[in-house]
């Protein structure tokens, strides 16, 4: 039987947790090991400076005292008696498109399982107000049964490459389909640090801009979703840029440059 770690960001208490559990539960053992309370943005943190503490609230399901990425490392290493076949982190509320996937947590629990050999996928849903994990819990299930046929043939995931999936909130019926996609780019144009005064005076501030612009890339992970597709990005760990190195080994700084 095949084994399945689900984790995310979000708390292990999270609707999109146990609908991604739910959907993945059908294909294999699935342990469920996730932070005890939302950690979203902790990005790829390991807790080094304080005692992690585990709290089992069912069979094979865990909360964990520290960020998605201890998360991963505390099932792989302690928790699971074998090493997972497949990671699954999400579902995510909210999405994780563009250049949010550096501070994401659910991305980085994945991120930590492919650095550990281990195929790993990261799911996040667009939301609104009534959001809806059916359409995305249904898409991650029929991801990994094809991983896992992939597995079978010896043509699983690259080396060092998860799979980041974003999936629009719209019912099932009405999502498009699927497309391979490139990571976006966007920026804020409005501030992104918030001052503010509190009732004594003193100045507080909250960090995270509004008004996004995106550049209009027709196969962006961004363009996808707002056409109303999920997205599944190949996101590559290797975070070295090989033609600027190509370019920039011309500088003169091996030697004397006078």
């Amino acid at each position: 039987m095949k084994r399945i770690l689900v984790s995310n960001d979000d708390g292990i208490d999270a609707e999109g947790i146990r609908a991604l559990a739910a959907a993945l539960d059908p294909l294999g053992e699935v342990t469920v090991v996730a932070p005890e309370r939302e950690q979203s943005a902790a990005s790829h943190s390991l807790t080094l400076h304080k005692p992690l503490r585990i709290y089992e609230r069912g069979p094979r399901r865990f909360a964990v005292s520290g960020t998605p990425t201890d998360c991963v490392a505390m099932a792989v290493h302690h928790l699971m008696a074998e090493p997972p076949d497949v990671i699954v982190s999400g579902i995510n509320r909210g999405a994780n498109l563009g250049d949010d996937v550096t501070y994401s947590g659910t991305v980085s629990a994945a991120m930590e399982g492919t650095l550990l050999g281990i195929p790993s996928i990261a799911v996040s849903q667009l939301c609104w107000e009534d959001t809806r994990f059916d359409a995305a819990a249904a898409f991650a299930a029929r991801l990994v049964r094809t991983l896992f046929a992939q597995m079978a043939r010896g043509a699983g995931l690259p080396p060092d490459t998860l799979l980041n999936v974003n999936v629009p909130d719209r019912a099932p019926d009405a999502i498009r389909g699927m497309r391979w996609t490139v990571q976006g780019k966007r920026r804020f144009t409005k501030d992104q640090v918030v001052e503010k005064t509190d009732p004594r005076g003193r100045k507080y501030y909250w960090v995270g801009g509004s008004d996004l612009e995106w550049e209009g890339n027709p196969a962006s992970d961004h363009t996808a979703v707002c056409d109303g597709y999920i997205s599944v990005t190949p996101v590559h760990l290797d975070l070295t840029n090989h033609a600027a190195l190509e370019r920039l080994s011309a500088w003169p700084l091996d030697g004397d440059d006078r």
